[in-house]
């Protein structure tokens, strides 16, 4: 009996232990691959999001929120006109009605009742412009970041996870825009991605391309952005005044695959129209000077700060796109990307 229970015992350890290394193999397999494993708090996250997206900011005219769109059919009127939206194409209908003339009100009226559609494609039946409205504020903070609607993704796409606090490592098949925006909508902050390449792509010309690894997928939305809001999406003011007009921090830092966030947290960056900026962080100022140029079609926006406590972000930045709250930088390395985030002080 007690040779048994020996026996048991280190059949019982041998599991364990080959249990636990293949959970530590697969771990390996997703988080250790720099090109092939992400955070849901990182850039691709972000733009895989937006591309998978229900595309909300499109009907702006009718509803002009980008968090909600109106289910079509739809009716509107306009300057005492009434108009039936049945497709997309239709919104330049209503757009045309806005600017027949000069001196109307140009207010969108709504007909009650109708569905409104959400970011992650759930709907909702409102009856007023209250509930209209609240379903709206529902949605949280506009970051006025739309949709990379011209293009898409071909779809299955097989996704690896590695969820580092549970120790729990999947497979997933992501079956269209819907299944993958939830996916990473529902994510954990601990939980690494790896996607399974190589996927297609299909391009703001409609024509498909294969994406070998999270670099080129990056590059293709990132290159896309441009085309798509000339397709439709609203461009924010001169770069220039915006940083001068306001106080920055930094909400996100990618410096050679490590994470610097925390690092630039408490830094306060003021930019003058002269060239200079002054970094503050409690009450040590750190000068520096920046510069904004123009690089085969892509602005840069170059920074350099004295002393070395802000040697990270003293490069030549890529400006990937911009709000009116919100800058988004990018630097390409030969081996990886960096990233830097900067949002405008309340």
């Amino acid at each position: 009996m007690i040779q048994l229970m020996k026996t048991l015992r280190y059949l019982i350890t041998i599991f364990v232990f080959f249990l636990l290394a293949a959970c530590q193999i697969e771990e390996n397999s997703v988080t250790q691959q720099d090109t092939n494993a992400f955070l849901k708090s990182s850039p691709i996250a972000g733009l895989l999001s937006r591309t998978s997206q229900n595309p909300t900011a499109l009907d702006n005219v009718l509803d002009n929120s980008s968090m909600i769109k109106m289910q079509l059919p739809a009716t509107v009127t306009v300057n005492g006109n009434d108009i039936t939206v049945n497709t997309s194409a239709d919104y330049q209908l209503v757009q045309d009605a806005i600017d027949a003339y000069p001196t109307d009100d140009d207010i969108v009226h709504c007909h009650f009742p109708m569905v409104i559609e959400f970011q992650n494609y759930s709907t909702q039946t409102v009856y007023n412009y209250t509930q209209m409205h609240d379903a709206i504020q529902g949605c949280g903070e506009d970051d006025h970041f739309d949709e990379i609607a011209c293009i898409s993704l071909v779809y299955p796409i097989r996704v690896n996870v590695y969820d580092t606090d549970n120790q729990i490592a999947n497979t997933f098949t992501m079956e269209g825009n819907s299944n993958l925006f939830n996916f990473l909508a529902n994510l954990n902050n601990s939980t690494y991605v790896g996607i399974d390449y190589p996927i297609s792509a299909i391009d703001a010309n409609s024509q498909t391309i294969v994406l070998n690894s999270n670099a080129e997928l990056m590059d293709f939305i990132e290159n896309s952005i441009d085309e798509c809001e000339d397709m439709g999406g609203n461009s924010p003011m001169d770069l220039n005044q915006l940083l001068v007009n306001n106080n920055w921090h930094i909400t996100y830092c990618l410096y050679y695959g490590v994470d610097k966030t925390a690092y630039y947290q408490g830094y306060d960056f003021d930019y003058n129209g002269n060239g200079t900026v002054t970094a503050q962080k409690n009450s040590i100022t750190t000068q520096g000077d920046w510069d904004i140029n123009d690089d085969n079609g892509f602005q840069r926006l170059s920074l350099n700060f004295d002393g070395s406590d802000l040697h990270d972000i003293e490069t030549n930045w890529r400006v990937v796109e911009y709000s009116d709250t919100v800058i988004k930088l990018k630097k390409q390395n030969s081996n990886n990307n960096d990233y830097l985030t900067f949002t405008k002080n309340q």
